[in-house]
Formats: C-alpha cells, structure tokens, sequence
C-alpha cells in the first residue's frame, strides 16, 4: 500500500511535480459514469506511462516504466473489453516478477487514500476509466 503511494510520489518528483502541485490539481468528476471522467482521469494518472495515444509511449523513464502495454488493443487481445480485468489491474496493480514491485500503481488504494475518496467515488473513478478505454480501442 504504501509502496505504490512511495512509487506515486518518486515518479511525480522525477518528473518535476511536487507532491503540493499534485495534491492541489482539481479533482476530475466522480458523480457521473462517463468517458470523459475518465479521459481526464487517463490524462492526470495514466498518460505519463502509457501515453496520450494509450500506445504505451508515455515520457516517464526508466525503470519506472518497463514493456507498458498499449490499451487500444485490450478488446483485440481479449476478445472483447476485458471489463472486469481492467477493474482488477486499476484496483490491484499488476506484478513484473514474483517477488518485485508493482509494475504499475496501485490506483484502488492511491485513490483511496491519497485522495482520501471512500470506496463508492474509487469504483466510480474505475468505471470511468474504463469507459473511456473502451471509446479508445481499435476497431
């Protein structure tokens, strides 16, 4: 838990933000289910590893991003939207090896507790995301 918010805040510091600046952004909408919740949620949390183009070519350097999968082709890759894969990876992270770091945050519990929302705005913020992923997958 913790080591994703440690994680969170090196990658922010090696880019140049201070946790201040983060802390002060506005916070994108959670109320309301949509694509463009999640567009802005994609630009504040995401873009930085996986790119503005969702390719995977996002300006955070190494080591903090190794082999970032471009997420326009989830629903090719998985026969369709892997909705509740999506949900797990934003909520629990994903591992590189056994025994390493998250491979990526750990958005579930940074929104939890970074952004001190309670459960129903994180799984609102999850939805979002995944809804817009979902507007950005090949055809």
């Amino acid at each position: 838990m913790k080591i994703a918010v440690m994680q969170c805040a090196l990658l922010l510091s090696v880019l140049g933000l201070s946790g201040s600046q983060a802390k002060q952004a506005p916070k994108p909408e959670t109320a309301a289910s949509s694509a463009s919740a999640g567009g802005q949620l994609y630009k504040q949390h995401c873009a930085v590893c996986h790119g503005n183009d969702l390719k995977g070519n996002g300006p955070a350097p190494a080591p903090f991003v190794q082999e970032t999968p471009d997420l326009t082709t989830l629903a090719k890759r998985h026969e369709g939207f892997p909705d509740a894969y999506v949900s797990n990876v934003l909520r629990n992270g994903v591992k590189i090896k056994a025994h390493g770091p998250a491979e990526m945050p750990i958005w579930g519990t940074t929104f939890r507790e970074a952004e001190e929302l309670n459960e129903a705005q994180v799984n609102q913020r999850i939805t979002n995301l995944i809804n817009y992923l979902k507007t950005k997958q090949e055809k």
